[in-house]
């Protein structure tokens, strides 16, 4: 038994009972919300390890619910997976772009439920307990979801985050976009090429004020690297 709490958002109370089976019978504990603001309230005061969010909530969707946890420093490091009917590839991007780890399309069976939550909390758990990271003055601090370049904030959306934290974590080694796909959003999650290479040009964005964005470089043939070696400009993008 792993007693970690699991927040359900879900308006339909027949689904969130369905998935409160699965998962206690998994061995975690669940909260429950029918909607955003019963959600918020819910994890801020019980601290969940997790929450399954479903894209359509009335008033609030569960999109602009991500955005706002997201943004918070205190709720910001909790993982989200997103529940929704909505399959549509330029949908599973915004729910990533969002900040959530992983995206599940209704409908789907409890057992691949449970094996995503449990491959998003390995991922998260081994993120939360690194020690702040710092190459040359760029450091990243996965406790407080802070970056920092010569102790100035440097600001970037979750995912580029994500990228940065592997990258950092992982650096001399060139990783192909599958090897990134799995190792950043998961598996079992549908993202094309040109969406990794977007965040790719987004995080580079962001550390180029600072001169860092030259660590992050493309391997052609292959795909990327974090590497404090200068390479020729041939090789960049």
């Amino acid at each position: 038994m792993n007693h970690e709490k699991i927040l359900i958002v879900d308006d339909e109370a027949a689904i969130r009972e369905m998935i409160a089976i699965a998962l206690e019978l998994a061995g975690y504990e669940t909260l429950e919300a029918e909607d955003a603001l019963q959600a918020h309230h819910c994890v801020v005061d019980e601290r969940p390890a997790l929450i399954l969010l479903d894209w359509m909530l009335p008033g609030m969707s569960g999109i602009e619910l991500a955005r706002r946890l997201k943004r918070d420093e205190s709720t910001g490091e909790i993982p989200i997976i997103m529940l929704t009917a909505r399959g549509e590839e330029d949908n599973k991007i915004q729910g990533l772009d969002a900040g959530a780890d992983d995206y599940i399309t209704k409908p789907f069976s409890t057992r691949e439920l449970v094996s995503r939550i449990k491959a998003v909390l390995r991922r998260s758990s081994a993120l939360s307990q690194e020690k702040a990271i710092d190459v040359d003055g760029l450091k990243l601090d996965p406790v407080s979801h802070r970056v920092t370049a010569r102790d100035k904030p440097v600001e970037m959306g979750p995912t580029e985050y994500r990228l940065l934290a592997f990258f950092m974590s992982h650096p001399e080694r060139a990783y192909t976009r599958t090897q990134m796909l799995d190792q950043v959003w998961g598996g079992n999650v549908y993202v094309e090429d040109r969406t990794i290479d977007v965040h790719i040009r987004r995080l580079r964005k962001a550390l180029e004020p600072y001169g860092y964005d030259r660590f992050v470089q493309t391997v052609r043939g292959t795909g990327y690297r974090f590497s404090t070696q200068v390479e020729s400009k041939t090789e960049e993008t």
